[in-house]
């Protein structure tokens, strides 16, 4: 009987662990503006109302900066990151911190925004790859378009500190 609870209860526990591409997502974008916040007071409550507020706030997009900027990169920026909020590249990757994969600013930091880079990386999106950050491979996405995956890089490289 108590193998059986245990069991169980490990089972129960392996299930909540696991989420989709979706749920981590929400979780990464809910940990990134956390990080970035600095008026959140330290003392919120952790009730699954909250989790469910502070994801769905992570979730709606970011009001426009007060800093004008330049209108096509305005608009490659929110393509790119519109298209990778849409993949499943939240799963592996984080804007600020290494997960399975890099972090996008750790990205930007090893590529300058040039043409042969962008044609590389997104060619590297595509296909798929290995052993430049670490033995895990990456996962090809055949499915997505050139055109898409430069979008995807020039919002990626856009994050150079």
């Amino acid at each position: 009987m108590k193998r059986t609870l245990l069991v169980l209860g490990c089972l129960a526990i392996f299930m909540a662990s696991c989420a989709s591409p979706e749920e981590r997502a929400a979780a990464n974008k809910a940990a990134d503006s956390a990080n970035t916040s600095a008026s959140t007071p330290a003392t919120e409550a952790t009730t699954p109302a909250a989790t469910d507020t502070a994801a769905k706030e992570a979730a709606a997009p970011a009001p426009a900066a007060t800093t004008p900027a330049a209108p096509a990169v305005t608009a490659e920026k929110g393509k790119g990151e519109a298209l990778i909020s849409k993949s499943d590249c939240l799963a592996c990757h984080s804007k600020t911190q290494k997960l399975v994969g890099p972090a996008y600013v750790n990205v930007a930091g090893k590529y300058p925004a040039t043409e042969e880079n962008i044609d590389h990386l997104a060619d590297k999106i595509i296909a798929g790859g290995q052993g430049v950050w670490g033995a895990i491979p990456m996962t090809p996405h055949p499915t997505l378009s050139k055109d898409d995956a430069k979008e995807m890089v020039k919002y990626i490289l856009s994050l150079k500190k």
